[in-house]
Formats: C-alpha cells, sequence, structure tokens
C-alpha cells in the first residue's frame, strides 16, 4: 500500500515589521516512520522549509520526556525556529486523552502568537 499525504491546514503569518512571512503547512500521512502507520507531518517555511514528524516512536519518545518533566505540553526545541523572543515558531506534544501537537507562531508586529493543534492519529504507552 502507498503512502496516501492528506493536506489538514495550511496557514501564513505575515509580519508587519518587515513584511516577512512564516508559513505552515499540516498534513496527515497514512504512513509513516519505521512501524508504517498514520501520522502528522508539520511543514514550516523560515528562510528554509523543516519537517516535524508526529509518528508514533518519536511521540513515544517525547511522552516520555513530558512524563519526566512533569509536563503535558512538552516543546521540542530541536524541532522549533526560536531564535527570538518576539518572532518565532514552536512545536510542542500535547499530552491529554487525545495526543496533539500544537504549533504556535509569533512575529513582531503581533501582539500574541497564533497557536493551533491537530490531533495525532494515534495512541502511545508510556
Amino acid at each position: 500500500m502507498a503512502n496516501i499525504k492528506t493536506k489538514v491546514d495550511e496557514w501564513e503569518v505575515r509580519d508587519l515589521e518587515d513584511n516577512g512571512v512564516l508559513r505552515i503547512y499540516v498534513e496527515h500521512n497514512t504512513e509513516m516512520g519505521n512501524r508504517g502507520v498514520e501520522g502528522i507531518q508539520i511543514w514550516y517555511t523560515v528562510g528554509g522549509t523543516q519537517i516535524v514528524n508526529f509518528e508514533p516512536v518519536h511521540v513515544e519518545r517525547w511522552a516520555y520526556q513530558a512524563y519526566k518533566q512533569k509536563t503535558d505540553t512538552y516543546f521540542l526545541a530541536d524541532y522549533s525556529w526560536a531564535v527570538h523572543e518576539d518572532t518565532y515558531i514552536k512545536n510542542y506534544l500535547v499530552i491529554g486523552d487525545t495526543l496533539k501537537a500544537r504549533v504556535e507562531v509569533k512575529v513582531r508586529s503581533k501582539m500574541k502568537p497564533i497557536i493551533k493543534e491537530y490531533d495525532l492519529p494515534f495512541t502511545v504507552d508510556i
């Protein structure tokens, strides 16, 4: 069976300070990771394109790290662009009844970040 990619969401945030644009694209994949199961990819563009794979092997490790830190919102520092305090794209794993991928985008000309969450199509055990 071939992997089927389906667009879940696409959005952008324009910074009126310098007219820069931060773009987010979210897609569902029917086969991801070593187990070949469903997952979510979040693509973000900041100069170049970066991809965050929310698939069971990664998410299980992140959920364990969240457990160790005693948090239900685990910041994915290695999979985010957060070099500035007033302009960033931060990715998180949200632990709850349903696992979620969270994207938080902030630009200088917006007072608050734009936050969107996407349900993950699987569960993990830790």
